[in-house]
């Protein structure tokens, strides 16, 4: 359980509970090749402990733990600073009093490698300490004397070092102390830990001490400049957040370095209010005073960016001396002058580029720039050293929060869902969710009801989100990130927007770009990426809801140069781009089936190495290639809605997604029995035999086999007589299914003299496994030793593994059957090694199990053990069903 627990740690310590299966690996296995399966064991078994509920199946290399409110000390902890921080002081100090009573050892993630977890581990240790100095700060404004004496006596002997520290044992101690035993005591911490003076607050609070005037960089005889707006609304979901960002600045104000940070996200995600507030947070360390502009970088078509020079004329206003500067660079070099001995904070909101920022920028000293802009302004990162920070999309909780105090109050089984609703419409976006707060204040819940209606419609979204009158709008905040793009990088971003979604490769979004677009594709993306309109995540790219429904809605399609029938275009360029890749991977699955795709159109193929690159790609683009088949359903584009699910059949079987493959196949052979040959007709009645054979609905497979079998018989060349015997074939293992043992073998008899006839091994194997299945099953055992060993013969003499485990596992029943339990042992390993390797996880789940039956008769119960954990990791792999029935029986056998 010991990584079990490190997991926990992990995920708890993670933002939003989420992890990737590469990020576990390398934190719990640091420096090792770690295969997938070994992630997901342990999490099986932390899901063990957990439940479900709490640590559900793993999605996509993605783990997620959904933390019930309150059910962690650490969560605890942290939703009790974030009650104390709007608190009045004998209140405040209650609360984190409360708060900090959930930390019940002072070493976060004890027992946990330090290796690996040593930054989260200094990370929460900061965090508790800044809680602590809240706390101390507290207590001396409400007058809790005698507390503070015994609280700062004891942090101040565990961690002497900390000027905050060291500065509230001053406060608490330093009066009644005699004149010499304060300077000894003084004198005593510089020696160990540096001047006082390099600490701002800790010299002040020594020059009252010492009975002093206050010190100051700055001249005491002029005025502080305090520009800093308020906030015009509560920062929801933003406390950690502000709380990181603050401890940066705290941290390279300490060490006497400058600080830039830059916070960049989509229009409306709430950068100026993250800046706003931690100014306000921040505020009390910078004695000199606080400047602060809005550069206009996005404020609209009328309004032009700021100057530099024209902002330069206003700080160096509040410094006469140096006010008579003339031209940029003489203004640019005032200010690091006259910033160079004074600790400033400065707020630059709303900037469109590098060239805006960097004139305004302080030099040395311990000033701080807090700048926010839709871009993601990486040019500021030479000589600089910025903290660059997106500000991400919020919470769902934190988006709730938004809303809960706004919808009528009423039953919450009626309230809740609503909300829910709201924010997924919205897609967590803090302007959208502030937009429709506004609106509820005057609606009843069915009024509320309405709203998620019109949301739902992609054309009216936009119109309900705005309210330019409070000058609150999504419409006019997106309008103006797209008017800042170059024509190239509007053209892509319009495709993305018809693109199906959720997310597209690198390639895909080459692919929208047709040849001769200028300039090229890629640097139109990048530019997308910088300003925030498209996200990069984990290799993939994405737009949000409300981006794709402007790009889609707002934006004039003939703009640009862009001709009518874009979006026609577009789309058949995404979907000849999909099936000619997951056509690509599909030839590593069955390199037997052959689909009539033709040629790529002028798209990019990746062709996988292997089949585990094959199934790696098709994971990531699966939900991308399902949509991709509903809009070509709605676009009538018949030849890819057959195709595609054809080319996507045989993953679907391998990641048991058997409800998807039923939809898909449906559609195509609507469509394949008006546009296709024959024998392709077949291939597709018996793809969706071979679904239901999987949901075990075997009559329902066998009529698909008989109208595959007349099918393939109208068309006499070499393709129809090859789909006729595998639609026999098919059709024989149907019937024994049913228990028609005499037609099955009629059935495989006539496909195995037409495979030989055509020359297919793999076939000829197939039906041979066939034929000795049914001599098993009528205790025939010899013949069906000499059928099957033929059939496993024949298949390792070709490249279709998929047919040799078959007959090994056919050859393993007929041993059981014979009590030969150790033969049957090495044929189920030899079988399950070839599954294994193929990922064909829900017939090595079948096979393994077996095994572990015959593993307990033998009396090998920790083989069965560790056969039945593999089992539960596959299970877990294909959607968590029946894991109960293995935790049962491994506790049974441990």
């Amino acid at each position: 359980m010991k990584k079990a627990t490190a997991l926990f740690g992990l995920l708890v310590t993670s933002p939003q509970y989420r992890c990737t299966t590469d990020e576990i690996a390398e934190h719990l296995w640091p420096g090792q090749e770690c295969p997938r399966e070994r992630v997901y064991k342990v999490a099986s078994l932390l899901r063990g402990v957990l439940g479900d509920e709490v640590l559900p199946d793993l999605r996509s290399s993605v783990c997620v733990m959904n933390l019930p409110e309150g059910s962690v000390d650490l969560l605890r902890f942290r939703e009790g600073v974030r009650k104390a921080a709007h608190l009045k002081w004998p209140e405040k100090f209650a609360q984190l009093c409360t708060a900090l009573a959930e930390w019940q050892d002072d070493e976060p993630l004890r027992g946990l490698p330090e290796e690996t977890f040593g930054g989260r581990r200094a990370e929460l240790r900061e965090e508790l300490m800044a809680a602590v100095c809240d706390q101390m700060e507290a207590a001396l404004r409400a007058g809790e004397d005698t507390w503070l004496r015994m609280e700062t006596k004891k942090w101040y002997e565990r961690m002497p070092e900390r000027s905050r520290i060291f500065g509230f044992y001053l406060i608490a101690h330093g009066q009644a102390m005699a004149r010499g035993v304060l300077e000894r005591l003084i004198d005593k911490w510089e020696a160990a830990h540096g001047k006082t003076e390099q600490d701002p607050e800790l010299q002040e609070i020594v020059d009252e001490l010492r009975s002093t005037p206050r010190r100051s960089r700055g001249t005491s005889l002029r005025r502080v400049p305090d520009q800093l707006p308020a906030g015009k609304h509560r920062p929801f979901g933003r406390a950690g957040l502000i709380d990181e960002l603050a401890g940066v600045a705290r941290t390279r104000q300490e060490a006497e370095r400058p600080t830039l940070i830059v916070l960049s996200g989509m229009a409306g995600v709430g950068k100026s209010l993250v800046a706003y507030r931690l100014g306000a947070v921040l505020r009390e360390r910078f004695p000199d005073g606080a400047l602060y502009a809005n550069l206009r970088g996005f404020a609209g078509a009328e309004v032009r960016p700021a100057e530099p020079e024209h902002v330069l004329d206003g700080f160096l206003a509040e410094f006469p001396p140096y006010s008579g500067a003339a031209g940029i660079e003489a203004k640019s070099a005032a200010l690091r002058s006259v910033l160079a001995d004074k600790s400033v904070l400065i707020v630059l909101d709303d900037a469109v580029d590098v060239a805006q920022v960097r004139p305004l920028l302080p030099g040395n000293g311990t000033s701080a720039v807090i700048v926010t802009s839709r871009n993601t302004l990486r040019g500021l990162g030479a000589g600089q050293d910025p903290y660059f920070r997106k500000v991400d999309l919020l919470d769902e909780e934190s988006a709730a929060a938004i809303l809960r105090e706004k919808l009528p109050k009423g039953d919450p089984r009626g309230r809740e869902p609503l909300i829910r609703a709201l924010v997924e419409l919205c897609g967590r976006h803090p302007l959208a969710l502030t937009v429709i707060a506004r609106r509820l204040e005057n609606r009843s819940v069915r009024g509320t009801s309405d709203l998620v209606r019109d949301l739902r419609e992609e054309k009216e979204k936009l119109g309900v989100l705005h309210l330019p009158e409070e000058e609150l709008s999504v419409r006019m905040a997106l309008a103006c990130s797209i008017r800042a793009l170059s024509p190239a990088a509007r053209r892509l971003l319009r495709r993305l927007a018809v693109h199906p979604g959720p997310s597209a490769g690198w390639d895909a979004v080459m692919d929208l770009g047709p040849a001769g677009d200028a300039p090229r594709p890629d640097h139109a993306l990048e530019e997308l990426v910088a300003a925030s309109l498209v996200e990069l995540r984990a290799d993939r790219y994405s737009l949000h809801d409300l981006v794709r429904a402007f790009a889609r809605h707002e934006v004039d399609p003939e703009a640009d140069g862009v001709p009518e029938d874009f979006e026609d275009a577009t789309v058949r360029r995404v979907l000849e781009h999909q099936l000619h890749n997951v056509h690509a991977c599909d030839r590593r699955l069955h390199e037997q089936r052959a689909l009539p795709v033709g040629d790529p159109a002028g798209v990019r193929v990746f062709e996988p190495v292997d089949l585990e690159q094959a199934l790696a790609v098709l994971d990531d683009e699966y939900d991308t290639v399902q949509l991709g088949i509903q809009l070509a359903h709605r676009k009538g584009l018949e030849r890819y809605v057959w195709l595609l699910p054809m080319a996507l059949v045989t993953y679907q079987w391998s990641r048991r997604r058997l409800d998807d493959a039923l939809r898909g196949l449906t559609l195509a052979r609507e469509v394949a029995e008006k546009v296709a040959e024959p024998a392709q007709c077949a291939m597709v009645h018996r793809m969706l035999a071979g679904t239901y054979w999987r949901q075990e609905q075997f009559e329902r497979a066998a009529g698909h086999l008989f109208r595959a079998v007349r099918l393939s018989k109208e068309d006499d060349t070499g393709t129809g007589r090859l789909s006729l015997a595998h639609s026999l074939h098919t059709l024989a293992l149907t019937l024994r299914k049913q228990g028609d043992g005499t037609a099955a073998e009629e059935h495989h008899r006539q496909a195995l003299e037409l495979y030989r006839a055509l020359g297919d091994r793999s076939g000829e194997a197939a039906a041979l496994n066939g034929i000795g299945t049914l001599h098993r099953d009528r205790g025939e055992y010899d013949e069906g030793l000499r059928a099957c060993g033929e059939a496993l013969r024949i298949a390792e003499g070709t490249t279709d593994r998929r047919c040799g485990a078959d007959a090994l596992y056919t050859l393993a029943q007929i041993h059981l059957s014979r009590s030969e339990g150790e033969e049957a042992l090495r044929l189920l390993r030899r079988a399950c090694g070839i599954l294994c390797d193929l990922e064909h996880w829900h017939d090595e789940a079948k096979l393994l199990w077996l095994c572990a039956d015959v593993l307990v008769a033998a009396g090998r119960s920790p083989e069965a053990v560790e056969a039945l954990e593999r089992v539960l990791v596959l299970r877990e792999l294909m959607g968590g069903h029946d894991t109960q029935e293995v935790r049962d029986r491994l506790e049974e056998l441990r």
